[in-house]
């Protein structure tokens, strides 16, 4: 047992929280000859409203000083020195630790790790608290830590949360007081009250699993399952040790497309739109959000396409889809008609040119494709004449030189006149020096082809009608440029294509800021599964994309809460750099809690786990609460003083909270008082003097760091009769 001389506090005295209160406060405290950390001998009076602070007096010299013990960096373990500073400031944690938790060592809990890691864990922290400690070089908790979690070897940077999450789940095995672990059956809800099916999981939990960190740390909450098919709804009621709150722009997902509209003169325009929808969305959010920013009318419709080397590779069409099929390199156009020509085919231009390219060292001749698919409505088009000024209207835009376009097109219709009156068809190809066939310097070349462009099968001449039959759902024209058609044109414009969002490796977005309630309450807003995280129905018997609702039911007296700043996909990592502003001395949860609504649930933080820097690079360090409104920066082996006005940054990743219960504070005109005056008998006054004496007394064996606060508890008991004479009493 690690002790010293020193006054037992409940949290911080008064006279620890700034180096220039007077001494005398300390008279208002008694004495103890153990070392403790916010007084665990009773819940109800361990928490109150103005006992925030973490120090300790050990004596002359050393008043405030002891919990200020760096952690030497052993090589990229700034992670782990982080998150043990921040659970070595842990109120109750300190407590237990301190005091002889031997005896609740579980060596035989298979899940456990033979108790080695709350030993070394506690002899760490002992060694943090000592008086005059020099910075500590944590080599036994990290070869304990390598042995159990080998993810944590080597000398790699690390996640802080991970190894919070495996630390507290870890000594939550080694301390558990549970020998034996009863069989437990988990029952569905099934209609149940909600009280009632969350006390039997609640009860079935405690079961099996009882340590002090269950008693610290753990929560529950209420989990709500829908079926989508047959709506069966499924009720579950699951602890949890930390919660992962998503910043809401992650729960949100921008998305650029490229809409093509025509405009009032015929003439097609190419604008992009930003718009943001649910990651885990479907495809109707998309194209509702989509209509919404284009101004889409209500006699008008989109039809979304997926480009890929400037051809259409698929059309979007199913609005149940999962927007996660949607890669954020992927290119998105929406071409937009009129519902009144729903009926009529589609056509789908796709455009080529010839280039020269290296084959085998050989300058050679070859098509390629470029620029926008464009995508029209066969209306009124009898023949091939009328599906080419379709085409050029869409180009319309691009033109370089519109009076050149003109003489051309007077050109060219001259010349078709004159072949129909003779009966042939005009020129238009020529056979280059590789015998391919290119198009004539006049005009461009029409070809049915298929999906892909990949083949020409019958050209479409201008004078014959198009041979299209009823049954016909889409046409796909190959267009064929010539060079001459290709300089008249700024094809630059259209063919580049933004895609779905660009991250860029290094390039930096502008902050976000968002309050810590809205991220909690997009934690338990109500999304659908993702497609890779399917509920089985148990009425539909089949796996289905269910949707999900949470909502707390428990809070813990200590609340851990991570945002989750890091995200990870198949081909991207990315921090997230969004400013969270999140409350320093009054997190009022009272309104997100399921269960006891009438009850305060307020939480005051007490340290922060910090990451600075990017995915690679970064760095860890931990903020701290000391007492009143001073806190320290825990930055591996060095311990500075950091104003209150910084704990709140960007880098802040895992928020530490203790729950703060409200104290009951006496006036003239409180029941209880009235109540007494009107007592007649002697014997009823004595005993309403030893109740109120006693409840002060109580509070006062635990020493409240709030001198005020004692003030008020023991005025009440020494005001409700000032002629009373209490020295029986207190005897």
């Amino acid at each position: 047992m690690f002790s010293v001389d020193s006054e037992m506090v409940y949290g911080l005295s008064d006279s620890m929280r700034c180096r220039d209160v007077k001494k005398d406060e300390m008279a208002n405290f008694s004495g103890s000859s153990s070392l403790k950390l916010n007084g665990t001998a009773d819940s109800t009076n361990s928490d109150c409203t103005h006992a925030n602070s973490l120090t300790f007096s050990s004596g002359p010299g050393e008043a405030g000083s002891l919990g200020l013990t760096g952690l030497q960096n052993l090589g990229n373990t700034c992670f782990m020195n982080s998150a043990l500073q921040c659970l070595a400031h842990t109120p109750k944690l300190v407590d237990y630790f301190l005091e002889d938790y031997g005896r609740e060592l579980n060596h035989d809990n298979p899940l456990g790790m033979n108790g080695e890691i709350a030993l070394a864990f506690g002899d760490l922290l002992r060694k943090l608290w000592a008086p005059g400690a020099s910075p500590v070089a944590p080599r036994m908790f990290k070869s304990k830590l390598a042995r159990f979690a080998p993810q944590f070897s080597g000398f790699n940077q690390h996640d802080s949360q991970e190894l919070l999450a495996f630390l507290l789940d870890g000594l939550h095995e080694d301390l558990n007081r549970v020998k034996c672990k009863p069989y437990t059956e988990v029952k569905d809800g099934d209609g149940r009250p909600d009280g009632e099916v969350a006390d039997e999981y609640w009860h079935n939990h405690l079961a099996r699993n009882d340590s002090v960190i269950v008693d610290v740390c753990q929560g529950q909450y209420k989990s709500t399952l829908v079926c989508p098919v047959c709506r069966k709804v499924s009720v579950t009621f699951d602890p949890f040790m930390y919660l992962s709150l998503p910043l809401p722009s992650t729960t949100m997902r921008t998305m650029t497309l490229t809409v093509v509209s025509s405009s009032g003169d015929g003439m097609f325009q190419l604008l992009p739109y930003t718009i943001s929808v649910p990651k885990h969305g479907r495809f109707e959010d998309l194209t509702r959000g989509l209509s919404s920013a284009c101004s889409l009318g209500a006699d008008e419709t989109l039809l979304v396409a997926e480009v890929y080397n400037h051809r259409i590779i698929r059309f979007l069409e199913d609005p149940t889809d999962s927007l996660s099929l949607i890669r954020d390199a992927d290119k998105l156009v929406a071409y937009r008609f009129m519902k009144d020509n729903g009926d009529a085919p589609l056509v789908v231009f796709i455009n080529q040119q010839m280039e020269m390219q290296y084959i085998h060292g050989t300058m050679t001749p070859h098509w390629k494709a470029f620029g926008i698919p464009v995508v029209a409505k066969l209306c009124n088009t009898i023949n091939g004449s009328d599906l080419r000024n379709l085409y050029l209207k869409w180009f319309r835009p691009f033109q370089n030189s519109i009076e050149e376009t003109l003489e051309n097109c007077a050109v060219s219709k001259q010349t078709e006149e004159v072949a129909e009156m003779q009966g042939v068809t005009a020129p238009s190809s020529d056979l280059n020096a590789s015998g391919l066939e290119t198009p004539s310097d006049r005009g461009m070349e029409f070809y049915i082809t298929d999906e892909k462009g990949a083949v020409k099968n019958s050209k479409i001449l201008m004078n014959e009608p198009l041979a299209i039959n009823g049954e016909l759902k889409m046409l796909h024209v190959l267009v064929c440029w010539s060079e001459k058609q290709i300089k008249k044109y700024d094809i630059q414009l259209c063919s580049s294509l933004p895609e779905v969002f660009k991250s860029g490796f290094l390039a930096k977005r502008p902050q976000e800021s968002v309050s810590l309630y809205k991220c909690l309450e997009a934690f338990l807003q109500e999304e659908p599964l993702g497609p890779d995280d399917m509920w089985y129905c148990p009425g539909c018997k089949e796996h289905r994309q269910a949707s999900k609702k949470l909502d707390l039911w428990r809070l813990p007296e200590i609340l851990v809460i991570h945002l989750k700043r890091f995200q990870y996909s198949r081909y991207l990592k990315n921090k997230l750099e969004t400013y969270v502003d999140f409350p320093v001395e009054n997190l009022d949860l009272s309104d997100y809690i399921t269960h006891g609504s009438n009850k305060s649930y307020h939480y005051t933080l007490y340290a922060v786990s910090n990451h600075f820097g990017s995915m690679g690079g970064g760095h860890y360090t931990a903020f701290v609460h000391h007492g009143g409104d001073q806190w320290y920066d825990f930055d591996d082996s060095r311990v500075n003083p950091i104003s209150k006005e910084k704990i709140k940054s960007s880098a802040a990743y895992v928020l530490f909270y203790r729950r703060v219960f409200e104290t009951y504070k006496c006036t003239e005109g409180e029941p209880w008082r009235k109540e007494y005056k009107n007592m007649e008998k002697p014997m009823e006054k004595r005993n309403a003097h030893l109740a109120v004496l006693t409840a002060a007394l109580d509070l006062s064996s635990t020493v409240m760091s709030d001198t005020c606060t004692s003030t008020i508890v023991l005025e009440a008991a020494l005001s409700v009769n000032g002629t009373t004479d209490f020295s029986h009493s207190a005897h």
